[in-house]
């Protein structure tokens, strides 16, 4: 079965990921109904469960981490959000404070 290209969105979070040395395992426990579940839905595709799991899984998590990066605005939203960006606030005592910190990593 031929393999439907990447999205975009998908190659570029991929590039960015660093290189594995070896494939790993992870077991799971799953309820026997939910296992056939999954089973189910892999042989309809023509796939096996683990690259069901795998695909699934590696999809819903690109999705995650792209929630994270990317956001979407109206013109008014962007508008205002460029704005905010453009005219921070004055730096307040908080903020003061954590600037002069040393970091984490440093002490």
């Amino acid at each position: 079965m031929a393999k439907a290209p990447a999205s975009s969105s998908e190659t570029a979070l991929a590039e960015r990921l660093p290189p594995t040395e070896a494939k790993g395992s992870v077991n799971l426990r799953i309820e026997a109904d939910t296992r056939r579940l999954i089973d189910d839905a892999a042989a309809l595709l023509g796939k096996t469960r683990t690259e069901f799991m795998v695909e699934t899984a590696r999809r819903q998590a690109i999705d995650v981490l792209l929630d994270r990066r990317l956001f979407r605005l109206d013109p008014d939203g962007y508008d205002a959000f460029m704005h905010a960006l453009d005219n921070p606030p004055a730096p307040g005592p908080k903020l003061r404070a954590l600037m002069r910190r040393a970091p984490a990593w440093r002490t």
